[in-house]
């Protein structure tokens, strides 16, 4: 469909923030779900982006880092302009009643939590980990839904001082926690899946691998699952921590 662009900010360096008008959008996405971006210049593939947050019924937003082509093009749009949007796609984050939870992200990996913050409100502990504090972004917009908001940095320059999965560690020796929603570098995963999985507290992550089509009928973008190939487009890219095979 095609979608206005009606609000443009450039967050950070190659770091963008779209909204985009589409009520049916709007009306039928859901937290952990992403949009397949028809982004212009050369090229003729789309672009996988996720949900970032869905405002009013009527508007959706999106945020993305320039890393080539296709998104510098992206970048390129104008408010006003309009956007060729296949969506919303894929399987997004479930919730089921609990009331201890943690969101944990890294890096752009936080944007599709915004939406999951939102939804599960103060029974969220948020979790946000970047290299350095001029790479921070988003923190407050974290803070409107939940008061239990922790940033850390590899270097110590904003927060604690370490990885986001060492503070995750810190928090559970003392707090009962029943799910972690995850989303962000494939390393940083893996270790929320592992200490998850030891714990056995429910967890669910976002996958990204390059995709194609967005609608599961090229098979780019599979993933090894409990033995078997899924599709990370059509069959996530939201799955259970547990079946995922991170080192196969």
């Amino acid at each position: 469909m095609d979608c206005i662009l009606t609000e443009k900010n450039k967050l950070a360096d190659n770091i963008y923030d779209f909204k985009i008008k589409s009520t049916s959008l709007a009306e039928n996405a859901k937290a952990g779900q992403f949009l397949h971006i028809l982004c212009g210049g050369n090229g003729y593939l789309r672009r996988p982006i996720s949900i970032c947050e869905v405002i009013d019924g009527e508007y959706v937003r999106f945020i993305f880092q320039v890393k080539g082509e296709g998104t510098t093009a992206l970048a390129n749009a104008n408010v006003g302009d309009t956007i060729d949007v296949l969506g919303p796609l894929g399987n997004g984050f479930s919730f089921e009643e609990c009331d201890n939870v943690i969101v944990i992200g890294g890096g752009i990996g936080i944007f599709p939590l915004l939406e999951v913050t939102k939804r599960l409100g103060k029974k969220a502990i948020v979790l946000l980990g970047f290299r350095s504090a001029e790479n921070v972004i988003l923190e407050d917009e974290f803070a409107k839904y939940t008061d239990r908001i922790f940033v850390a940095t590899e270097d110590g320059s904003c927060g604690y001082k370490g990885y986001i999965t060492d503070l995750m560690r810190n928090i559970l020796e003392t707090n009962k926690v029943d799910r972690i929603y995850s989303c962000g570098p494939m390393p940083m995963m893996k270790a929320v899946s592992s200490v998850a999985v030891d714990k056995q507290i429910d967890t669910q992550v976002s996958l990204e691998e390059r995709m194609g089509c967005g609608i599961g009928a090229c098979v780019t973008c599979t993933c090894n699952i409990n033995g078997g190939r899924k599709r990370v487009c059509k069959d996530g890219p939201v799955f259970s921590a547990s079946e995922v095979e991170w080192d196969a």
